[in-house]
């Protein structure tokens, strides 16, 4: 009797083990056929028609030669001047450089987006659309701070356009379809998933790309990316490569930021951007340290501009920016993009850490002008112990170093490898502040570095270029 109930339960937990495997195959399968799609056909045959052909062609000068020279000594030997005296200077010639790239469809009636960089200086631009039609197109605006452009082909019927998703709700691993004109092959399909997003590249001011490993190539730029619901998610921009072909990195601004610089390039033909009038920085683990935070998010202000919306909204030099207008900055390069995209006018609540305290703000944000920055040089003095030196800032040197009305003592040299060097501290810095006390002069300098020697970490505050920002200096171990 025992053997008998032994063998069936037996039976019975055979049977519920393979009823869980077929159970899992079976889910396993349903999982991948739902996520893993059979075929981009559909995709491609119904959103191939609103990506488009660009090919643009400029002038650009170049010297015509008459003959080359057996080598640069020969032309050293005789000089410019017997050239230019002689045969009346070597002449210019013309040339017609054309260049491809792609764009898409975003309206009915010929408005069209792109890279600025596709159609920048171009002084002829047509369109091949989906049947090979071909249009002219003219410029209706370009903004090189985000690399996106709108143009527009006159059309007598409406010509499909594309639908714009929502690249926030892209996810890192979600399938996409790039589609494009790379190398001038005319209408290409390739495919990929999302690699990562929020990339920085140094593109500008702004970088936030998706980046991807569908296979973006020269010719693409300027086309669009789209997800398996067939919307466009993206612009595709950039490759990185050290062949010129593809190696799986590619990278498309966010369908979100082109279109809210789309739509004011239609209204205005510009670009109009938020203004905070603050300079930034990352929190590293040092600076984190030295101010008593608790975490590295957040943007420290390095600087605060005169009769700017943040000085008359109350933000000061130190604070750290946590929140904007309800969102989270968890990291400094959302800042920009964030203010930026703000319209002028608006009042917002800021939130700031200020000496460990949360404090709230409200401020109306400016509009953003264009600025203009000036280099700087000089000469030396000493602090051995940070690969640094440091030399009073006369009046002459404020004159030359764009610095006048400032007080602080000017780097003088920077040892290469040293932790000054490390911190990114260049000649023709200016030390405004060392451990929070002000730097008038040498004297208070020797002085508070003095009060400094036992520390191993020391903070200064530093003008670069016409902005402020604080540095961490790690004394050098000996």
């Amino acid at each position: 009797m025992k053997n008998k109930y032994l063998k069936l339960s037996n039976k019975i937990f055979m049977g519920l083990v393979i009823a869980l495997v077929l159970g899992f195959g079976l889910g396993h399968n349903a999982l991948a056929k739902s996520s893993v799609p059979d075929s981009f056909a559909e995709l491609a045959a119904k959103q191939g028609h609103v990506a488009v052909n660009i090919s643009t062609t400029k002038t650009v000068k170049t010297i015509r030669r008459f003959f080359q020279f057996p080598g640069r000594e020969f032309k050293d030997f005789f000089g410019d001047d017997f050239f230019r005296h002689f045969f009346g200077g070597e002449p210019e010639e013309r040339l017609k450089q054309r260049s491809l790239g792609s764009g898409v469809v975003v309206s009915k009636d010929g408005y069209i987006l792109t890279n600025n960089h596709v159609v920048a200086d171009a002084e002829e631009i047509l369109v091949t659309l989906y049947n090979k039609e071909k249009h002219e197109a003219e410029i209706i605006g370009r903004d090189p701070k985000t690399d996106i452009a709108l143009i527009k082909i006159k059309v007598e019927n409406s010509i499909p356009s594309a639908r714009l998703g929502d690249s926030d709700k892209l996810k890192v691993g979600d399938w996409v379809v790039a589609i494009g004109n790379p190398f001038g092959l005319g209408s290409t399909v390739t495919a990929g998933i999302v690699s990562a997003k929020g990339r920085v590249i140094g593109a500008g001011p702004y970088d936030n790309f998706i980046q991807t490993d569908a296979s973006i190539n020269p010719g693409n730029s300027g086309g669009p990316l789209f997800n398996l619901d067939g919307e466009v998610v993206g612009i595709n921009t950039a490759i990185f490569t050290r062949s010129g072909g593809n190696i799986g990195i590619g990278f498309a601004i966010p369908i979100n930021t082109a279109k809210s610089v789309m739509s004011q390039l239609k209204e205005k033909g510009r670009v109009v951007r938020g203004w905070l009038g603050v300079a930034i920085q990352r929190i590293t683990p040092e600076i984190k340290e030295k101010f008593g935070l608790k975490t590295t998010q957040g943007a420290l202000i390095g600087e605060v501009n005169r009769d700017s919306p943040a000085e008359k909204g109350g933000l000061k030099m130190g604070d750290v920016i946590v929140s904007f207008d309800g969102k989270k900055v968890k990291e400094m390069k959302e800042l920009p993009s964030m203010v930026a995209e703000t319209p002028v006018g608006k009042k917002v609540e800021i939130i700031v850490i200020r000496k460990g305290k949360e404090k709230r703000l409200t401020l109306k944000i400016g509009e953003l002008k264009e600025e203009t920055r000036i280099a700087a040089t000089t000469t030396p003095e000493i602090e051995e112990s940070f690969g640094l030196s440091v030399q009073e800032l006369t009046p002459e040197l404020a004159e030359s170093l764009s610095l006048k009305g400032e007080k602080g003592v000017v780097v003088s040299g920077v040892r290469k490898g040293s932790p000054a060097s490390e911190a990114g501290l260049q000649r023709g810095d200016l030390i405004q502040e060392i451990e929070h006390e002000p730097i008038g002069n040498m004297d208070d300098y020797k002085r508070i570095m003095g009060e400094a020697a036992s520390k191993k970490q020391i903070l200064m505050v530093i003008r670069h270029r016409g902005h402020t920002r604080y540095v961490v200096l790690k004394r050098e171990k000996k």
